[in-house]
């Protein structure tokens, strides 16, 4: 910074754009160090993740959950009255919850000292933000950008209007008897299986041959496999346009074919929340998806400006945004640089069954490390033996052959997203496959598993060999 800027007289240190996640957890560190924060928030306090995302889908997969588990239960011995799934109660349930939470952080920016503004903010220079409805300036030593990001509706289609995004789903008041989810991607397939086990009739369509790109294909296979026999799954198809049918909404399909339904949901990606925000005004241009490029900081090319979360396309995860926010606060702020580490970032997809990830897929870890060993097993859970259930676990570890490092674990089945939590620790330290074989198992429990698994199911040669 230079010396004018030292000597000029700032309303702030920290003027924080967008109170989700990453800039929430921003404000409260670098008020913790002593900085005057102002954070602008148009919308409630939470984000996509407090909001509409994480937390209130959450809640509604637990309630999906529910169906199988009434449905086991037979074999357990439990003789059970007809379950009736109540819509309206979950839903006040759920928006309660995301209430409370909301009030939560609002609190805590409060208690941080966070001065918290409802407003829509524009940068109108590398210092100064103008507060739209208030009708004021104010001049920051630093400017932080965490707004986020926002579902697309891709591609255009006559009728569009007729469908919801994914925000949408927590605005209806009512179940949709027929839904149509359009998109293959971890969002289209969470609500599908949602949907699904409430019991609404429901069809899943993508344009791909395959769901969830980016995930190991035999993983991304199998969760089709069980999502054909719970819905309607249909993969290489689109839709062409959506008309209105009396109450309910006609979908034509690319083939001819037409499907009617209650509820069309759209879900096919997110793109950084960027609209309006003045950064033609500074300079800051954005990258081939639309995301702002920063330094491994979270610095853009302005040195004053920075932007953390999805807003920087880096990785859209509400847990990277809030590392990313930390970082941020503790280097600018508190003395402590760091940066965070996004080569090995632990995921997971809440469908039924449940996806964990973390590291790389066969693909990549074949082209990063050359040969490589993996080891598979894909078995009946212990629980379905006795409930009748046709259901298959698959893990995967991927283990580069010339460090013996596992460079990648992934797993299909209940809870899958617990168990890679735990094991996410271990390869992010840098575990080897002799570390995983050492390690004595809980018995009986799906996650034995990955410790057990002794031969490499495939050996993988370097590309172009073999």
């Amino acid at each position: 910074m230079s010396e004018t800027e030292m000597s000029e007289s700032f309303d702030v240190d920290l003027f924080v754009i967008g109170g989700g996640s990453g800039g929430v957890r921003a404000a409260r560190i670098a008020a913790g160090h002593g900085a005057r924060v102002m954070l602008a928030e148009e919308y409630r306090v939470g984000g996509t993740c407090v909001i509409r995302g994480c937390v209130p889908k959450k809640l509604m997969v637990y309630a999906g959950r529910f169906t199988d588990e009434f449905e086991d239960a037979a074999g357990f011995g439990w003789h059970l009255e007809t379950p009736r799934f109540d819509w309206a109660v979950l839903k006040r349930s759920r928006d309660a919850e995301v209430a409370r939470l909301e009030g939560i952080y609002g609190r805590n920016l409060a208690g941080a000292g966070v001065e918290v503004v409802a407003d829509r903010a524009v940068i109108e220079d590398p210092h100064t933000v103008r507060l739209v409805h208030a009708d004021r300036t104010v001049r920051a030593r630093f400017i932080l950008i965490a707004t986020g990001a926002k579902p697309v509706r891709e591609p255009l289609i006559p009728g569009a209007e007729l469908a919801i995004d994914s925000n949408g789903v927590f605005e209806l008041e009512t179940q949709p008897e027929r839904i149509l989810v359009v998109g293959g991607g971890y969002i289209a397939v969470e609500f599908a299986g949602v949907f699904a086990s409430l019991g609404s009739k429901t069809t899943l369509l993508h344009r791909g041959t395959s769901l969830l790109r980016g995930f190991d294909p035999e993983i991304a296979d199998a969760l089709g496999e069980a999502y054909a026999k719970r819905m309607d799954l249909r993969l290489g198809q689109t839709v062409e346009r959506l008309e209105r049918d009396g109450s309910a909404i006609r979908a034509t399909l690319n083939g001819g074919e037409s499907l009617t339904v209650d509820c069309v949901l759209v879900a096919t990606g997110r793109r950084p929340n960027v609209a309006g925000l003045g950064l033609e005004r500074v300079g800051i241009d954005l990258d081939e998806r639309g995301a702002i490029p920063v330094e491994a900081d979270s610095r853009t090319r302005v040195p004053s400006i920075y932007a953390v979360g999805d807003v920087n396309g880096r990785a859209a995860l509400t847990p990277v945004a809030i590392r990313e926010g930390h970082a941020f606060a503790d280097t600018v702020f508190g003395n402590k640089p760091w940066c965070v580490d996004h080569r090995l970032i632990a995921t997971a997809v809440f469908s039924t069954p449940e996806i964990g990830v973390i590291g790389h897929n066969e693909d990549v870890a074949r082209r990063c490390y050359g040969e490589i060993d993996v080891y598979k097993a894909s078995f009946r859970p212990m629980k379905a033996t006795l409930s009748g259930r046709d259901e298959r676990v698959i893990m995967k570890i991927l283990v580069d052959r010339a460090s013996d490092r596992v460079v990648g674990v992934h797993v299909l089945g209940t809870d899958a997203g617990e168990i890679i939590q735990a094991v996410g620790i271990a390869v992010t330290m840098g575990a080897t496959k002799a570390d995983f074989d050492r390690t004595i198992a809980v018995h009986p429990t799906l996650g034995e598993e990955l410790v057990t698994m002794r031969t490499p199911f495939v050996v993988k040669h370097p590309v172009g060999v073999g």
